[in-house]
């Protein structure tokens, strides 16, 4: 365990950091998540939906750091592939 009191404090903001990301990436999973299900069932308007309520949880995931930004912009670009394909079809 840390003795410093820099050390101590550091502690502390790498345990708070460690929760905040957990939550987000779990929030981003969910949303991804709820995307594909809707793909799956074949959904496009439920699809679109979804899609746009996904595309800024992730964007923000990436540019607070908790992703990577490419892994964000890839995840989106994926999503919205599906989306569109599905709604070509």
């Amino acid at each position: 365990m840390a003795t410093h009191k820099s050390a101590i404090k550091r502690a502390k903001q790498n345990t708070k950091r460690n929760f905040r990301n957990k939550a987000v990436r779990t929030r981003v999973k969910n949303v991804i998540k709820k995307v594909r299900t809707s793909i799956e069932a074949k959904s496009a308007e439920e699809a679109q939906a979804d899609l746009a309520v996904a595309i800024p949880v992730i964007q923000k995931a990436g540019q607070k750091g908790t992703i990577h930004p490419n892994s964000a912009s890839r995840k989106i670009s994926r999503l919205t592939r599906q989306v569109n394909a599905l709604s070509g079809s």
